[in-house]
């Protein structure tokens, strides 16, 4: 896995409901889609689909992991794991993640880093949840004020926390692109 990577910070367990609109949502939006366990889907996103109109020099379908993780859903370990050097969660978000979905893509192209953001903030307009960013030194400035912004930290690591709104503002400045 090549590309960038975001994280959306869940409160609680996503209910099934919310699980299977996530899927129908998905499903619409790919070229190709595998469901590899409830929550878990390998995809080709078109990158029209979110709204992206220049794929630039490459193919608008984006091979993508969408995978939601916690107790009782997908590898406990790696959500731990995942988890395990953050800072405290709870004095910058409001809560302490106990289930989290990591947006990941299989290519590093200008077009993969647009596609994973507003992936990730179509992913949080079905499911909620705040999109754990981290940034570059020279992104913090950058990202400080825009909309929906919750938090940001530079200890141990820059990173921004928002919602999907923060991540379409962000996706639209000049130079966009996701810390890999």
């Amino acid at each position: 896995m090549s590309g960038p990577v975001l994280v959306i910070e869940l409160a609680e367990a996503v209910p099934r409901v919310e699980i299977q609109r996530l899927r129908e949502f998905l499903l619409g939006a790919s070229a190709r889609f595998e469901e590899k366990r409830v929550g878990e889907y390998d995809l080709n996103i078109h990158a029209v689909s979110l709204g992206i109109t220049d794929a630039g020099d490459v193919d608008g379908r984006r091979p993508i992991l969408v995978s939601l993780m916690g107790p009782g859903i997908g590898d406990e370990a790696i959500f731990e794991a995942e988890h395990a050097d953050e800072v405290d969660q709870e004095s910058l978000i409001g809560f302490t993640p106990t289930h989290a979905v990591d947006v990941i893509a299989f290519c590093n192209r200008p077009v993969d880093h647009l596609v994973t953001a507003l992936l990730t903030a179509a992913v949080m307009d079905v499911i909620g949840g705040v999109a754990n960013a981290e940034l570059r030194e020279d992104q913090v400035s950058i990202v400080a004020g825009l909309p929906g912004i919750v938090a940001t930290t530079t200890d141990p690591w820059p990173a921004a926390y928002g919602s999907a709104e923060f991540l379409r503002a962000w996706a639209q400045q000049p130079g966009f692109r996701l810390l890999k």
